[in-house]
């Protein structure tokens, strides 16, 4: 069976998903329909590519992604379909397809491009019926003109040298725990041998846990989680919040 998944920042109180799924089923209601999160921060396309970013490879190749975030922003984000590591993506070209992967894009087009439409709700007028032919086998090629590149924002880099890595706070998750973009392996490989020192605000720690439940109540845990990524966390409790930290806060790793 064919699958769309949706991300959006659309919310739940409004009719703006329902609307959308209505005009996906419209064109084919054999379509699966797989909510990923409706409740994104109103515009946040870094939050928006995370999320996307950390889940999407989990579904079947050739599923189509449907992403309205910052869909209309301005009349320079065009709204395009491409493929990419094997699944298609569908949405407006405003720097956030950009953040899910490092490789080349497969095919890219410029959606409604052919037969204008003029519209204040792209995501139902124009992602949707475009998601719903890619998932019905139709040809990305023939959904719109064929573009040479797409907008590439820059994420946010590690540093790391012998002696240190300075990561930062790329995501908060819902529990408040604090998601950073320091990868495993290069941890792995710098730490081996030595003893490190990870500076979280103005804490300091010299431990590395490999779940939750490991610390006490109402205790700090760092662990690199199901991502790769250094996660930093109060168990039972919140540590955006407790440790005063936010989306973009720098995390550095010492090694002696």
């Amino acid at each position: 069976m064919a699958i769309v998944t949706l991300l959006t920042d659309s919310g739940e109180s409004d009719h703006y998903v329902a609307a959308i799924k209505a005009r996906i089923l419209s064109t084919n209601p054999g379509i699966r329909l797989v909510d990923i999160t409706h409740r994104l921060p109103p515009f946040d396309i870094a939050h928006a590519a995370f999320v996307l970013r950390s889940v999407f490879r989990d579904f079947p190749k050739g599923t189509v992604h449907l992403v309205g975030v910052n869909a209309v922003a301005t009349d320079k984000d065009k709204p395009i379909a491409l493929q990419l590591d094997d699944h298609f993506f569908v949405g407006s070209d405003n720097g956030l397809f950009g953040l899910l992967s490092d490789k080349l894009h497969q095919n890219l087009v410029e959606l409604n491009s052919i037969n204008t439409i003029e519209t204040t709700f792209p995501e139902r007028d124009i992602f949707a019926p475009a998601a719903a032919k890619l998932a019905s086998g139709v040809a990305i090629a023939s959904l719109g003109k064929p573009m040479p590149v797409f907008k590439k924002m820059i994420d946010r880099l590690v540093k790391a040298t012998k002696k240190q890595i300075i990561g930062s706070v790329i995501h908060i998750d819902n529990f408040g725990n604090l998601i950073t973009n320091i990868p495993k392996d290069a941890f792995d490989v710098l730490s081996k041998d030595k003893v490190f020192t990870i500076q979280v605000g103005s804490d300091k720690f010299r431990k590395i846990h490999t779940q939750y439940y490991q610390t006490e109540e109402g205790e700090c845990f760092l662990l690199f989680n199901s991502l790769g990524l250094l996660e930093i966390g109060i168990y039972k409790g919140n540590a955006a919040e407790l440790l005063g930290l936010e989306y973009g806060s720098t995390i550095l790793i010492s090694f002696e």
